[in-house]
Formats: C-alpha cells, structure tokens, sequence
C-alpha cells in the first residue's frame, strides 16, 4: 500500500518552514519507500523553498529514516507515522508508532550483529529524542541540512 500524505503546508510565524505527515501502512516496501518519500521531501524543499540541503544531509535522512522506521516496524504493532519537518536549518524527522516501550541505546560493540540503529541515528543527527505518547511513542531526530564547514 502507497503511504498516504496526511497534513503538509504553510508556515504560521515560529512554526517549521515545510512540513510533511504519512501514514505507512501495509507491505514491506515502508522502509524504502520511507525513504524515497523523505528524499523527495527534501528535493521538493530545495525546489520550492529554495532551501540549502547538501548532499550528505539527504543521505543521513534516508539513513535515519531508515533505522527509525525498520525499528517502528519491526517492534510495534500497526501503522507508523512518518512526520517530516524543516525548522531554520534543519529537518526534524519523528516516527511515531503504536509501542509504548521506548528504545534504549545499547553500549557499542562491534560483535553484536543487529540492533545498532539508534546507535547509528545517534551518531549521524544533531540531536535524538524518545517520548511516549497516549498510544505508543514518538522518536525525533534532528539533522542539519548544510554540512559543518571544515576545521582546520
């Protein structure tokens, strides 16, 4: 089943730039087309808003995305909800979904197979944050859209 668009538009004052709501339900094509719906997200907001997004910001997207909707999927029963939304230079992504047990990081190690996700989501975003909500949990990630200049 096609992710279906639920809320985008405008910008009141103090409120984010470009904003996008999905409902993903059904097969397993959420991961990429998760994915696929965040990159064009992105590359509607260059266009549109004529919003600076480097190249590696749409890459750890899509990565973030991934990890956070693979793990939404497969942990928590029903639909997920993928909420894409530009705020000054960065884009905050937030799954939400129907498990109220909030995900725990688990301490590095390079022998574990699996489970690295919210490792890796914590690596790549500025910053990550984990709510329950009524009906499960909200995971919000926030990546930069321009690459931090060089040091050096």
């Amino acid at each position: 089943m096609e992710p279906v668009p639920v809320d985008e538009g405008g910008a009141a004052p103090g409120a984010p730039r470009l904003k996008a709501s999905y409902a993903l339900d059904g097969g397993g094509a959420w991961i990429a087309q998760a994915c696929r719906l965040a990159a064009e997200f992105l590359t509607r907001a260059c266009a549109e808003d004529d919003l600076p997004v480097s190249t590696r910001a749409v890459e750890v997207t899509q990565l973030v995305v991934s990890e956070l909707v693979t793990n939404a999927r497969k942990y928590a029963p029903g639909p997920v909800r993928l909420d894409l939304r530009v705020l000054d230079d960065a884009l905050e992504v937030v799954v939400r979904d129907g498990n109220p047990v909030l995900p725990v990081p688990r301490a590095a190690n390079p022998d574990r197979v699996g489970q690295h996700g919210l490792e890796i989501v914590m690596a790549v975003a500025q910053w990550l944050d984990v709510q329950q909500e009524p009906a499960g949990k909200r995971v919000t990630a926030r990546i930069a859209l321009l690459d931090a200049p060089a040091v050096g």
